[in-house]
This record gives structure tokens, sequence and C-alpha cells, in this order.
């Protein structure tokens, strides 16, 4: 028998705050929205096909500050810290997390793109890589967006709302770590 292919969970726009995460069919489908009315707390949605309504799965406060938080279940989550839930690599932009049934993930970076991996994995498998988007002429409109290439594995699909938070967390520290910009006056 031949084994599934990965899903692609592509991304509309490069905004870690506003944007989608989609299948092709949208089978999933995932709204990364900060409301302007809210600009501190960015919620991750999830397309419930059944009863077509978006449901929230998560919520991180303080995206874009040192010290987030993250709650999930919605209004009946409790919050914690983001190091609470994402344990940081001190020497690498990655960091682990556990899922519900104490599975413990870790992101790495593999030439320069994102690979989530099961931590305890000797082969260190990638179960989903990170495609940066691609440009015309480095400079246009998009070409391709930026995508996820997740293995159809029960587990990942399971935690996927702990998936995409410690992505949005990694990814903001990593984008934080690039940018070190100083203002002076002259």
């Amino acid at each position: 028998m031949k084994p599934k292919p990965a899903q692609k969970l592509e991304f509309t726009m490069n905004s870690l705050r506003n944007t989608t995460l989609s299948t092709d069919d949208d089978t999933l489908f995932f709204e990364i929205v900060t409301r302007f009315w809210h600009p501190n707390v960015t919620k991750i949605n999830k397309f419930d096909t059944e009863t077509r309504e978006l449901l929230t799965v998560a919520e991180i406060e303080g995206l874009q500050t040192k010290e987030p938080r993250v709650r999930f279940g919605g209004d009946k989550g409790t919050w914690m810290s983001a190091t609470d839930f994402l344990k940081y690599d001190s020497e690498r932009i990655g960091g682990t997390f556990k899922t519900t049934d104490d599975t413990e993930y870790r992101w790495k970076t593999h030439k320069g793109r994102f690979q989530l991996i099961k931590s305890d994995d000797p082969e260190k498998k990638p179960l989903a890589e990170f495609h940066p988007h691609k440009r015309h002429f480095f400079v246009f409109r998009m070409s391709q967006h930026a995508f996820f290439q997740v293995q159809p594995i029960p587990e990942i699909m399971q935690a996927i709302d702990k998936f995409i938070v410690s992505y949005l967390l990694v990814e903001r520290r990593r984008r934080d770590s690039r940018i070190k910009v100083k203002l002076e006056r002259h």
C-alpha cells in the first residue's frame, strides 16, 4: 500500500498576526488574526466544516513582546507563559513543546528553513517542513506562497493547534533575532 502524500498547508500572507493557513481543498483551514480593537491578542481560529463556523482553538497575547502568553481552547482555557509551553533553545532559534499525550516535538532549522521533528527520533525525520515564499525577480508579487509540508500522521493532526502556535512563537523569535536595528540621533 502506498503511503499518503504530505499535506500542503499554504499561507496567504507573510504576516504572523494576520493570515490564513489552509489546504487546497480547505479541509484544514485556520485563520490567524489580530483585530484592531484587540491589537495585543492574536487568535487562531479553525474552520469547522460541519457547522461552517470559525472556532477559536488558541490565542497568543503579546506575540510581538518579549513575554507572550498562550491559551488553548478559546475562552475556557487558562493563560500560560509562552516559555512554559515552548522551551526555547538557548543556542539556536528553535524550541521544544509537548502535546497533550506528552509527546515532545522540536523545531529546528535545516538550511535556513524550519523543520518539526520528534525529539526522540534518532533519524530526525521531519514531520513538517516550512518552505518560504518566492517572488518574481526577488522583488515583484509572490510567485509561490509560503507553505508547510506536513506528514499525514494522526499525532500531528490532533495537535495541529499546538503546532501552529509553536511555529508562530519560534518564527517571531527568528524574525526578531534577525532585525537588530538601532536608531541613533545625530
